[in-house]
């Protein structure tokens, strides 16, 4: 078990088996030292938690754990390619799902920031995006993406 993945239980949180993608694409993609996540939702056992729009279906506070979920998600398929303590989180991207002038996406995309710099420490500060869009793959309130590099 890697330092990450301790971290990870000493906060509540365990990774998932490495997401299956839902199209034509993989989990994860390697180029040189860095690896690209795909996206991913908050699914849970099969199930999309949290579906809709934030502004009008979905509250903040479920926003932000959408996105958590999604993160874990994303970590977990890293931890498929790659040991996680020799990782270092490059960037996040978080769609949000979004009603009207909603403009909170960044506060949203902090459940995935939170939770990779509570498990990576240092090595989880990360360059992010957090956008607003018109909607997501089965209504999903929020999509993350993860680059990483491999530091080893």
């Amino acid at each position: 078990m890697t330092q990450v993945e301790r971290k990870l239980l000493e906060m509540g949180v365990q990774l998932v088996e490495c997401p299956k993608p839902g199209a034509r694409y993989v989990p994860v993609q390697r180029s040189g030292n860095l690896l690209f996540a795909s996206g991913q939702t908050s699914v849970v056992e099969g199930e999309l938690l949290y579906a809709g729009k934030l502004g009008r279906d979905v509250s903040d506070d479920d926003g932000y754990e959408s996105a958590k979920i999604a993160c874990l998600r994303c970590i977990s398929a890293l931890a498929a390619y790659a040991d996680l303590d020799n990782l270092r989180i490059i960037k996040v991207t978080g769609f949000v799902n979004t009603y009207g002038d909603y403009g909170n996406q960044p506060s949203i995309v902090n459940g995935a920031s939170d939770l990779i710099e509570d498990a990576f420490g240092e090595k989880g500060q990360h360059a992010r995006a957090a956008i607003g869009v018109a909607g997501l793959p089965g209504n999903a309130s929020v999509e993350i993406e993860l680059i990483a590099e491999v530091i080893e």
